[in-house]
């Protein structure tokens, strides 16, 4: 079976360079199904979030389509990895309480994809699904940035990344939810106070300039600019970076939103 593969290329930089989801996030994810015991992360890339899950389930099963992510990905005790498409997972019937994606799930075939959540899940499982846009430093950076995306690579992201860009709101997603994004179910009480609803989370790293460059050089819209236009958009404006950033060994806060769906399979 064939998939988006943007990442096999350059497997090792993104597991050094990809920002680590909040705890809080996944702390959450356990309250949606507080007896949940196993886990399916599907589009692991390296095991990032794969790993904190195992920090609240007993087991997690990881897959992703690439062997060079899976080559890659970081080793835990309750986490098992495995090679194996988002439309075809090599779990049994009813073996999960909660299937996760993150960043991935514009991917995926949706429609052979929520197939399977709907196979593998239990009955109340959840499926979780979050991604993030572009960074954000601060004054200074933060206009260049805007430039990298508008002046170089912004016509070079694959279609998919669409959905990135309307925070997924606009993706296909044939679950039951609460967010703040829909009306609650249940009318009677404040929508925060809710079960289903859906709280904001935030991403940080603490990165030098080098390490942010590195991240940018990870983008598939950067590495198909760098291919057809023959230089590193990244690279030509490092001065401007520089001159921003100060010491580029001076450690700066980078953050994304982060915007989760979640829904539960009936």
């Amino acid at each position: 079976m064939t998939f988006h593969d943007h990442f096999s290329g350059h497997a090792p930089d993104y597991r050094t360079f990809r920002p680590n989801y909040p705890p809080e996030l996944f702390a959450y994810l356990k309250s949606l199904v507080p007896h949940g015991i196993r886990v399916w992360d599907c589009g692991t890339g390296n095991g990032q979030a794969a790993v904190a899950l195992a920090e609240h389930f007993d087991e997690v099963f990881a897959t992703d389509a690439s062997e060079q992510q899976i080559a890659e990905a970081e080793p835990h005790p309750r986490v098992t990895y495995a090679v194996a498409p988002a439309e075809k997972c090599p779990l049994p019937d009813s073996s999960v309480d909660l299937v996760t994606v993150a960043q991935a799930l514009h991917w995926f075939r949706f429609g052979e994809f929520y197939a399977e959540v709907r196979r593998v899940c239990r009955p109340g499982g959840v499926l979780a699904a979050w991604t993030y846009d572009l960074h954000s430093v601060g004054p200074g950076i933060d206009p260049i940035l805007t430039r990298m995306q508008s002046e170089f690579v912004g016509p070079f992201w694959p279609p998919e990344r669409q959905y990135v860009f309307a925070r997924y709101r606009t993706i296909p997603f044939p679950f039951g939810e609460c967010s703040p994004h829909t009306p609650c179910a249940d009318q009677a009480r404040p929508h925060t106070e809710c079960a289903g609803y859906t709280p904001e989370f935030n991403m940080t790293a603490s990165w030098t300039l080098p390490q942010m460059l590195g991240y940018m050089n990870t983008w598939s819209a950067t590495k198909r600019f760098v291919k057809e236009r023959g230089f590193n958009p990244g690279e030509r404006l490092t001065p401007e970076f520089a001159s921003a950033w100060g010491d580029p060994a001076t450690t700066r806060t980078v953050r994304w939103p982060l915007f989760l769906r979640t829904g539960r399979v009936s």
